[in-house]
């Protein structure tokens, strides 16, 4: 069999250890914000909680992405990640207090964190050999399947019980399937960086590319003005826009449309470049007034849109780090990367959470300002690819 197929099935088998993954914390936190809401956390503490750990998550990956480059421990480093990550949310299972969900949250936002770096870098080596926007779109769309499984096995189970606990227990099963595959994943492909094809990005100079800083300023952007699932969720709870185990269902939409977008924008991201980045951010910033402002069919179209956005931020937006570094710079780079976004998306959790409690329609405009302003950003850099 040749490389490229090789590559294909490395992808593939990535993706469905992601699957699992994402089956095991997107179904927890589908209902995570529902949850700490009816533990009695505000506003304010589900944003905070939010923000908190993509803060933690995402600064943990300057160091896991610095200590996978310079150990090259790249499969080790990935499967510490999982075990953490998945293992956190059947946990909640056990908590009955809002302080000991949010520490779990945290701890699994903190996994995802250790194993990110790592796992990008070994599918960008597969990805150079089939593209590497449809190779990070094929991973993101798997990656989504579970995302919708996850949450649609939670809410049939809270349709039948009405009972947080018992959805976090199901959620062990995936957990375990993923790390088993991950492991063959491991036994089969040790060594993935035999996929790379040659980069056409120099390897030789010293520190990233301007380009790559310009880029994370436009990402930083993005993710500052755009809503956590938590504060929706919270949201659609307070308000009593929807019944409870619906919730899950308008995020499950979200999901398919993260996999759909995700493998759409891989492709024209491979024939177009970072324009399809700004397009599709563009279209996603409408989001925000139609989920905080709508009735539940306006809200439904708002997940959808939500959805959109947040395939092309786990697809190209990786896939165009990828290919503006260096090759012995990837893991560092997206690492940094990672610690820009995070830290971004920290402050704008927290700033949405703080708007929610005072004014839904502050939040609206600060959402929709912020991603336009990316789109701006994102638009000069396009304007300086090669």
């Amino acid at each position: 069999m040749d490389m490229r197929s090789q590559a294909l099935k490395f992808v593939i088998l990535i993706g469905i250890v992601s699957l699992c993954a994402d089956a095991t914390y997107e179904g927890g936190r589908s209902i995570a914000g529902a949850y700490l809401g009816a533990l009695g956390a505000s506003g304010a503490i589900v944003g905070l909680v939010a923000g908190a750990g993509e803060l933690v998550g995402f600064a943990l990956r300057l160091l896991t992405g610095y200590l996978s480059d310079k150990t090259r421990q790249y499969w080790s480093i990935t499967t510490l990640g999982y075990i953490l990550n998945t293992g956190a949310i059947p946990l909640l299972a056990l908590t009955g207090r809002w302080e000991t969900a949010a520490a779990l949250l945290i701890l699994e936002r903190a996994g995802r964190a250790v194993r990110s770096p790592p796992r990008d870098v070994l599918l960008s080596h597969a990805a150079s050999q089939i593209g590497s926007g449809f190779g990070f779109g094929l991973h993101e769309a798997l990656d989504q399947i579970g995302a919708v499984l996850g949450p649609l096995a939670v809410a049939a189970l809270l349709a039948r019980q009405q009972n947080y606990q018992s959805g976090f227990a199901i959620l062990l099963f995936p957990a375990l399937l993923g790390l088993g595959v991950l492991l063959i994943a491991q036994q089969r492909y040790p060594n993935p960086q035999e996929f790379e094809v040659k980069s056409q990005t120099p390897t030789n100079g010293e520190g990233l590319p301007r380009q790559f800083w310009i880029y994370l300023a436009g990402a930083a952007l993005l993710a500052v003005g755009y809503a956590d699932f938590p504060l929706i969720a919270f949201h659609f709870q307070r308000t009593g826009l929807m019944a409870v185990n619906t919730i899950p269902l308008f995020y499950a939409v979200a999901m398919a449309m993260d996999a759909i977008s995700a493998l759409l924008l891989g492709r024209l991201f491979d024939r177009n470049g970072v324009i399809t980045l700004v397009i599709a951010v563009a279209i996603s910033a409408l989001f925000a007034p139609l989920a905080f402002l709508g009735t539940p069919p306006l809200a439904l179209l708002g997940m959808a849109l939500w959805g959109v956005g947040m395939g092309a931020q786990e697809s190209i937006m990786k896939a165009t780090v990828a290919t503006i570094v260096p090759i012995n710079q990837r893991g560092l780079a997206f690492g940094i990367f990672y610690v820009g976004y995070g830290l971004a998306w920290f402050a704008g959790s927290v700033a949405m959470g703080l708007l929610y409690d005072r004014t839904v329609v502050g939040l609206v405009y600060f959402s929709v300002v912020a991603q336009f302003a990316a789109c701006s950003v994102l638009f000069w850099v396009t304007c300086r690819q090669d």
